[in-house]
């Protein structure tokens, strides 16, 4: 298992889900430092979505453990683990589609991140700094007061982020967020999530568009049957030959070395 040094930002140990005799996820073990982008990558039935519900708390473990920053949060509720740090955008692009953009961010900048007692919500100088700053960090704030029902895909996607971001997050889950998109859309996603981790947010993704998935990862993690199949950098993804006959097959695992490589020549030139 990749080891982190210091004391992780997010820890997994032996996680477990079994529905039934079936196990969907089994025993997985990592750890993720801050300031680390993680992407998970496998076959549809792997356990990814799994793994996130069980870190979000949608879904109980069966057994195992999950620690944000040291703290056992394995009991804890989605809202105590939501006002622990941890931000989760779904598959599903829905939001309040009778409210606007603004308002629909408002909704988890108040509500996201900790408790508050304010009669009639009353709205917080600082919560409408929130909601403005992460309108801006996703390239919404000149549809701050459109309907959220009239976005489009990208838009609708980019509104779920805006709303994470808004919760002030120390650790974001994103599960398959450019699912849907054009290359040139994904490209867009990508610089927003690329500059949502330089500002320090710890970022985890589920996503089956490699490209997006070398891009953006510090490090990569393959499931599959429930169990970790590979773990290591992007660039060893491709050499790996299990990895490849379950998940990429020959041809994609070519594209992905040539990703992975264009990646590190690029980091080296800047």
């Amino acid at each position: 298992m990749f080891q982190v040094r210091e004391t992780p930002l997010l820890s997994c140990r032996n996680v477990t889900k079994k529905f039934g005799s079936l196990a969907a996820v089994s025993e997985l073990s990592f750890d993720l430092a801050a300031g680390e982008v993680l992407g998970i990558g496998g076959p549809n039935g792997a356990g990814k979505t799994t793994l996130f519900e069980m870190i979000s708390g949608q879904t109980a473990v069966t057994s195992g453990t999950i620690a944000l920053e040291g703290r056992d949060i394995t009991g804890l509720s989605p809202v105590g683990r939501c006002h622990a740090g941890l931000a989760r955008v779904f598959q599903l692009n829905t939001g309040f589609d009778s409210l606007s953009v603004r308002e629909n961010v408002l909704v988890a900048a108040y509500y996201g991140r900790a408790p508050r007692r304010i009669p009639g919500f009353r709205v917080p100088s600082e919560v409408s700094d929130q909601v403005q700053d992460a309108l801006c960090r996703v390239g919404l704030e000149a549809s701050a007061d459109r309907a959220a029902a009239k976005l489009p895909v990208i838009d609708r996607k980019l509104l779920m982020i805006a709303g994470a971001l808004a919760m002030s997050p120390k650790l974001l889950l994103l599960d398959e967020p450019v699912g849907g998109l054009t290359q040139r859309e994904i490209d867009q996603v990508a610089d927003v999530v690329g500059q949502v981790a330089a500002d320090g947010v710890t970022v985890v993704l589920i996503e089956h568009v490699m490209r997006f998935l070398v891009q953006l990862s510090t490090r990569v993690m393959i499931l599959h049957h429930g169990r970790k199949l590979y773990e290591g950098d992007a660039a060893g993804i491709s050499r790996d030959p299990d990895v490849v006959e379950v998940y990429l097959g020959q041809s994609a695992g070519k594209d992905v070395a040539r990703l992975a490589a264009d990646r590190t020549e690029a980091r080296h030139a800047g």
